[in-house]
């Protein structure tokens, strides 16, 4: 070959640990599977208690397995990446004007965390009472 046209440099499989923004880009979509398992797990609890006491026992004794309970804090710390990766990127796609001022991304990320505080405390509400 007498041209550099074909020639495509070897790119590591580890290329996303290099940099920072790289490794919290893949570690957010690989977040993904954790949220889809949590919304497996949810909808199998759900079922569990339309279908009565036992199955709801039953869902209890699998949920409570060290291994299911080791899968859902990884789940979860994912989740929590997830959703803080998620709000930080929504000032950069969403431009709110308000009287013909954009509102500031700050204020755009407080809302969304205001507005998960409550419904998080709205759902306390409901499963404590």
């Amino acid at each position: 070959m007498t041209t550099l046209e074909g020639y495509r440099r070897p790119i590591s499989t580890w290329w996303w640990l290099r940099k920072r923004t790289y490794l919290l880009f893949v570690l957010r979509e690989v977040s993904s599977l954790f949220v889809a398992w949590f919304v497996v797990f949810l909808l199998v609890m759900i079922t569990a208690v339309g279908r009565g006491r036992s199955s709801f026992e039953t869902f209890l004794d699998f949920a409570s397995h060290p291994v299911v309970v080791a899968v859902n804090l990884v789940a979860f710390a994912f989740l929590v990446l997830h959703v803080v990766t998620w709000f930080a990127l929504t000032p950069q796609a969403v431009v709110l004007q308000v009287g013909g001022r954009r509102v500031p991304g700050s204020a755009i990320l407080a809302s969304q965390y205001v507005g998960l505080a409550i419904v998080s405390a709205f759902v306390l509400w409901l499963v404590t009472r």
